[in-house]
């Protein structure tokens, strides 16, 4: 009798580990997503990341995707960083330089880890150490654009402009850097600068008609989620006044921009589930998980736009061909 009961205690005791083995399989991890604003750029970063993860949760890990958008308004995001942590989130992701910053203010204490995507210059907003070893519990993707490339393209159609334009949002951190290094490209061509900057869209439409009126050549917006938002709005402001406007994501180009250089967001954010995937599911450490960069090489160029401003697109891609690794071609289509 008390060696049956033995056995069936042991049976007991076997059929729950098992079950425990196959809870672990089916595993839920809670993911707090929140996006900056609504813009081309962003949602194809958001898009491809829960993509991912209900892809992954295929095999096995399910992940539970709570999804927000801050609409560039702090006292939005500040609640939502808050929902997240009182629903106990696993890992929170970023999307956007000033989402990632708040994100990282906010876990410093309880330890959560953040994966942010996007992020132009994270050792420049002092969110990571260094791009090898982020040192915190911050990690992520990075669009960080050579400017100086953007500018070899717009040198390649106009070898001596007299003024160029650079249009962009003060407050966006993404931009201050590769604004500060286009001032320094076109001082030393002794190239007129005039800045036009907005902080919201109905700025920027003024910015770019005030662009106009000065008689620039071109102009150059970095990835600027603010003129991304308006691109939509100004590019026809652009393109029937003959300025080319050279930008730093190839978004910019789908919705008008003539010019969109850097990376492809995609498959920047099927990189960043990527991550969101290997860290959860691998136990891996953000303070020395690498943020990860991109070949900033391709250009994106609207034929559209292209044609409205007189050029030849048999012989920009010619003249393009030198300084970028590939040249892609598309045509207007709003992406929201």
């Amino acid at each position: 009798m008390k060696k049956s009961i033995r056995t069936g205690l042991i049976l007991s005791a076997m059929t729950l580990l098992a079950s425990c083995g196959v809870s672990k399989q089916a595993d839920t991890f809670t993911i707090g997503i929140c996006n900056y604003v609504d813009d081309a750029s962003l949602n194809q970063i958001c898009e491809n990341i829960q993509e991912v993860l209900k892809e992954e949760g295929k095999s096995g890990v399910k992940f539970d995707i709570k999804y927000q958008n801050c609409n560039a308004d702090r006292a939005v995001l500040d609640q939502i960083i808050s929902d997240f942590i009182s629903k106990d989130v696993d890992l929170m992701v970023g999307v956007a330089t000033p989402v990632a910053m708040a994100m990282q203010a906010a876990t410093e204490d309880n330890n959560i880890p953040v994966v942010f995507a996007a992020v132009s210059d994270p050792v420049g907003c002092q969110i990571v150490d260094s791009l090898a070893a982020p040192g915190g519990n911050i990690t992520g993707t990075s669009d960080y654009l050579d400017t100086n490339s953007v500018f070899n393209l717009m040198f390649a159609l106009n070898e001596n402009p007299k003024k160029v334009g650079l249009l962009y949002d003060l407050g966006q951190d993404s931009s201050k850097t590769p604004i500060a290094d286009a001032k320094s490209i076109l001082a030393k061509k002794g190239v007129e600068v005039v800045e036009a900057t907005g902080t919201n869209t109905s700025e920027i439409i003024q910015a770019a008609s005030d662009l106009v009126s000065k008689g620039v050549e071109a102009v150059f917006t970095p990835s600027d989620n603010t003129v991304m938002t308006a691109e939509l709005s100004i590019y026809e402001t652009l393109a029937n006044a003959k300025i080319p406007h050279y930008t730093g994501a190839d978004s910019f180009a789908l919705n008008g921009a003539f010019l969109g250089y850097g990376v492809d967001y995609a498959n920047l954010g099927k990189e960043t589930g990527a991550m969101v995937v290997d860290i959860l599911k691998n136990n891996k450490d953000v303070a020395t998980y690498p943020v990860k960069t991109f070949d900033n090489g391709t250009a994106t160029i609207n034929t559209e736009t292209c044609a409205k401003i007189g050029f030849d697109i048999e012989d920009v891609k010619t003249k393009f061909a030198p300084y970028c690794t590939s040249i892609k071609t598309l045509t207007t289509a709003e992406s929201f």
